[in-house]
């Protein structure tokens, strides 16, 4: 199989070595669409009782490249709360459930404050192994995102920007990132996005289309441009819409794009993801948590001020006091068992979806193997 290569020029500077090469072609590209070579390597092992219910399992460990926070930490806290006990807690709680990889997720913000954060969890990255393992890089999702409501979601429109109006961002982000913003998500529409996405991929990274409302042309160009997936398909856009002509539509119907989904029954009703997965295909999706602090975490209020969340006994995630979902409580291994038991997916398919195709997408390694009991409450690591 052939693999790209960026520019070895283009990687220099990139961060420690045990980071995996930042410059991995993520997908295989036949005739302009794409497919997870993982999606062939079916190295799932199950086990049942004598009932035939799934009670465990083995395979590849999950991946998870949307984590805004997760077990009362937040990736998006003052700088004061991000701290390597709660950091290390989070970790823990993720780890628990089968979880060996994340892309620590950076939403919209001031830039400064974007920046410092970057620059803190590396350093807490650097002084804690089991954080090492696990943070294999970041995901910035915003500021670069459309400013209206709905494409934007519950991200502050005052502090979106566009790449003509910040053009040494990614550089920014880079420089206190060390190298390891790994996914870049961003609105192609905006001033200069479709030469950011050139830039960025010629960098080695991975671009998203998420939060925008592209008309089909700029989807197009952001593609050409080298856009390879979109964040949470489906999400992010406005409540109304044109029934059968609109960038949902276009990027699902789209093959050279992969996308990430949200498998929590909130963000996608069951039947509409069944749907959904049926038109991009498993071999081209991925399932993503987008877990915020309330995350395996009892119902009720998580946060402050800004980042207050509402944590309903239905599961969903609402900023507090209002109807909007805002993050999920979801983890990566309930994700798994929700679309292989309403989305008419295989069970060893929809851990591929969890553990070897994000890696894959991100240009990571593939994952180290897991054992886990199973149960209505999802995954447990064997020790």
């Amino acid at each position: 199989m052939m693999r790209a290569r960026a520019d070895p020029e283009q990687q220099r500077g990139r961060g420690a070595e045990d980071v995996a090469d930042i410059s991995r072609c993520p997908l295989t590209a036949a005739a302009g669409a794409i497919m997870f070579a993982g999606m062939n390597q079916q190295n799932v092992s199950i086990t049942k009782d004598q009932a035939g219910r799934l009670i465990g399992a083995a395979g590849p460990g999950l991946v998870d490249l949307q984590v805004n926070g997760y077990f009362g930490f937040d990736f998006n806290s003052p700088l004061e709360q991000i701290t390597g006990e709660g950091l290390r807690r989070a970790c823990e709680a993720m780890r628990r459930r089968g979880v060996v990889t994340i892309l620590a997720t950076l939403t919209t913000d001031a830039v400064s404050r974007m920046v410092a954060r970057l620059s803190r969890l590396v350093e807490l990255r650097r002084e804690d192994e089991l954080a090492a393992s696990i943070i294999a890089g970041f995901h910035v999702e915003g500021p670069l995102i459309s400013p209206n409501d709905g494409p934007r979601g519950a991200h502050p429109a005052e502090y979106t920007v566009t790449p003509a109006d910040e053009p040494d961002l990614l550089e920014r982000f880079q420089a206190a990132a060390e190298g390891m913003v790994r996914l870049l998500t961003l609105a192609p529409e905006l001033p200069g996005a479709l030469e950011l996405i050139e830039k960025a991929t010629a960098a080695g990274m991975v671009v998203g289309l998420g939060h925008h409302e592209a008309p089909p042309e700029i989807i197009d160009s952001a593609v050409r441009a080298g856009a390879r997936v979109c964040t949470h398909l489906g999400n992010g856009s406005h409540a109304m819409l044109p029934r059968l002509d609109n960038y949902v539509q276009r990027q699902l119907a789209d093959d050279r794009l992969a996308a990430g989904f949200i498998a929590d029954g909130h963000h996608i009703p069951f039947p509409t993801l069944k749907n959904f997965l049926r038109a991009k295909q498993p071999q081209r999706s991925v399932l993503v948590t987008d877990a915020v602090a309330a995350a395996d975490m009892p119902p009720g209020r998580h946060g402050v001020g800004r980042r207050s969340r509402q944590l309903d006994t239905d599961g969903a995630v609402r900023l507090a006091g209002t109807p909007y979902l805002a993050g999920s409580a979801l983890t990566l291994d309930r994700a798994v068992l929700n679309v292989a038991r309403h989305c008419d997916v295989s069970f060893e398919t929809a851990w591929a979806m969890a553990s070897t195709q994000p890696a894959e997408l991100a240009g990571l390694p593939e994952p180290g193997g897991i054992t886990v009991d199973i149960s209505e409450e999802g995954f447990q690591l064997r020790q």
